[in-house]
């Protein structure tokens, strides 16, 4: 093989959502529209949890880490799409292509272990209620969540350069809309199986044990919730826990169905749009989901929009 044709010299084409030119221009306005508003939701969140001390707790603390990581998560690959569309290219360099999937995976794998985090935080907090405060230290937070960067990060360096030993010699099209690590090892004529085995087996260990942390938090939450005497206090307690639900429906839903399903791989038209819903619509979707049912968040909020029209008022 000759030397001009191994990876550092390649550039891959990004086909996009669609092959139709009409989907791909409402794709480009969609995305157009999801992204300011995830940024500015996200954006939001954070200073509305770090100027309300009454939300200095590990519960908001949780909350504003997993919307810090939801806006650079949406920004590894939605700029480069809408980038692409106006210029009319659909290239990206193989360094931009492992630049996305090094993000891609480590970010994603850190939403996961934030998510698992806040269900063990709502867990202790329903089910040991008088130790919470003990448990739930300042120093486990930031152990819990800097844990979760520094996991995320390893694990994604070695997929990173995983695939940057690899070479590519047929054709450089990637079926989606961004470089997502499954179909970039489809146009490999290296052998891919250390690769594979890689992703079985540190992918499968990381949901394996997001999920199983999900399952025994809530367990604990429902066993505890059922020996609740009162109706109202069951409901009381559910609703604590029903935004957390929802969003974790919607992330392990939606990317569970893109790498799992044999149905809807991830170079299919069904696992592009999966892949659009975790990468996208859903870090622009879990400001509004914890804020429309949380009261505290949404008086910061309300204390936070009224204090930049005192000041700013011309915005």
């Amino acid at each position: 093989m000759r030397e001009d044709n191994r990876s550092s010299a390649l550039e891959f084409i990004l086909l996009g959502v669609s092959r139709k030119q009409e989907q791909e221009d409402f794709f480009f306005i969609l995305f157009l529209f999801i992204y300011p508003i995830t940024l500015i939701g996200n954006l939001f969140i954070i200073l509305a949890i770090r100027s309300d001390i009454r939300l200095h707790n590990p519960m908001y603390f949780l909350l504003a880490n997993l919307s810090f990581v939801d806006i650079f998560f949406s920004s590894v690959t939605i700029p480069k799409m809408l980038a692409n569309h106006l210029l009319g290219t659909k290239a990206i360099s193989f360094g931009g292509c492992l630049t996305q999937i090094y993000f891609m995976i480590a970010l994603g794998n850190t939403d996961s272990y934030i998510l698992a985090a806040m269900a063990y935080n709502r867990a202790v907090a329903i089910s040991r209620p008088l130790h919470y405060t003990t448990i739930m230290s300042p120093g486990l937070c930031v152990l819990l969540v800097s844990s979760s960067w520094i996991t995320s990060g390893l694990s994604s360096l070695l997929h990173t350069l995983l695939v940057n030993s690899l070479s590519f010699c047929a054709e450089h099209k990637i079926p989606h809309f961004f470089c997502d690590i499954i179909p970039l090892l489809r146009l490999s004529c290296t052998d891919t199986f250390i690769n594979e085995l890689v992703i079985f087996s540190i992918g499968g260990l990381t949901v394996l044990g997001c999920v199983l942390c999900l399952i025994i938090s809530y367990a604990y939450i429902f066993l505890t919730i059922w020996k609740i005497p009162s109706t109202q206090g069951k409901k009381k307690a559910l609703s604590t826990c029903s935004s957390h639900l929802s969003v974790v429906s919607l992330f392990f839903g939606t990317s569970s169905s893109v790498y799992f399903s044999p149905a809807s791989t991830p170079s299919s038209l069904n696992g592009a749009l999966a892949s659009m819903m975790y990468t996208a619509v859903t870090p622009m979707l879990n400001p509004f989901i914890y804020s429309l049912r949380n009261r505290d968040i949404k008086s910061s909020l309300r204390k936070l929009i009224w204090v930049r029209k005192i000041y700013f008022p011309q915005w």
